[in-house]
């Protein structure tokens, strides 16, 4: 057993060299992870506890909500970070000029339906004029494979920078339709953010692997996803 289970940590830790992620630690329980595509939140007590509680069986569709809303915040606050920002002046109260930054104009959010959608009002809360389109992919449960069923985008989305919803990603192979559809409607592979709350080493590597100037953020990288997550939040469990 003790055999099998450093097998399975090597092969994990392998996934993640090949998706091009190093470590640097900075004490016990704080690592950051730096790398060409992948970003993961700073992992700390607080985004620790939250991805606990989502994880936990018992927990209960109120706390779970709660404690989900909060770590989308997170998460879309970080990935708003990798979004373009340029310089601006503002004069303050008192009448003093003041070197800031401003949030450049022509970005959109798209949400992988269903459970994307979970964080739209994170977006929202966060930008409230940024407009939010939808795609609706369907996996067979045999084969995976993924299917377009639905999408609605604005008009102009190829001139837009894309900040791409979807919470849970196990194999990666939705994402990757979804990507996919986006650049049938000339976005550009560099212009689109994936918010992820939680990624699995495969689902990372095979998102890597097809659109590597795709920004990926998330909070945890794990061999195991919690994919009770779309019907826990939204009741349907």
């Amino acid at each position: 057993m003790a055999l099998l289970v450093l097998v399975k940590l090597a092969q994990y830790w392998q996934l993640l060299e090949n998706c091009l992620v190093t470590f640097t630690r900075r004490g016990t329980g704080n690592t950051v992870i730096k790398a060409v595509s992948v970003r993961v939140l700073k992992r700390n007590d607080q985004t620790c506890e939250l991805q606990t509680i989502i994880r936990e069986r018992n927990t209960s569709r109120n706390d779970f909500k709660f404690y989900a809303d909060r770590l989308i915040r997170l998460v879309i606050e970080e990935s708003l970070n990798q979004l373009p920002y340029s310089p601006c002046t503002v004069v303050t109260p008192i009448g003093f000029p003041y070197d800031g930054l401003q949030f450049e104009k022509g970005n959109c959010g798209v949400s992988i339906v269903r459970s994307g959608e979970a964080m739209e009002q994170g977006l929202r809360d966060c930008c409230r004029s940024m407009r939010i389109g939808k795609i609706l992919i369907d996996s067979d449960h045999d084969t995976h494979e993924a299917k377009v069923v639905y999408g609605k985008f604005p008009e102009d989305i190829s001139q837009r920078k894309v900040l791409l919803m979807y919470p849970i990603m196990s194999t990666g192979n939705t994402v990757v339709k979804a990507v996919s559809v986006l650049k049938d409607h000339s976005v550009l592979e560099e212009n689109i953010v994936l918010a992820n709350l939680f990624c699995t080493p495969p689902a990372t590597q095979t998102i890597v692997t097809a659109f590597p100037q795709m920004k990926i953020l998330t909070s945890e990288i794990h061999p195991v996803a919690p994919n009770h997550f779309g019907q826990k939040y939204f009741g349907t469990d």
